[in-house]
């Protein structure tokens, strides 16, 4: 198996909880996840992402998985 890649993949949840006022612990509430894996994917550490958890945290946070996620640019700063 080929070494892990460190991923660009930006997580927004604490900018959406800031936004809709929510706490993490409330969010981890309502989808239906540990408050430790919830905090596992906001700091950007999860391998994976089930669509049931995407589409849970979409409804909660009423957002697209395009507001959750974005990939970094691999471009060197100018």
């Amino acid at each position: 198996m080929p070494p892990e890649e460190e991923h660009r993949i930006e997580v927004h949840i604490d900018k959406l909880l800031a936004e809709r006022g929510l706490s993490l612990t409330e969010l981890a509430q309502r989808v239906g996840l540990t408050l430790a894996n919830l905090s596992i994917l906001k700091n950007g550490r999860a391998r994976a992402v089930r669509f049931s958890t995407l589409t849970a945290l979409c409804d909660v946070l009423q957002c697209q998985p395009g507001d959750l996620f974005t990939v970094r640019s691999t471009r060197a700063p100018e």
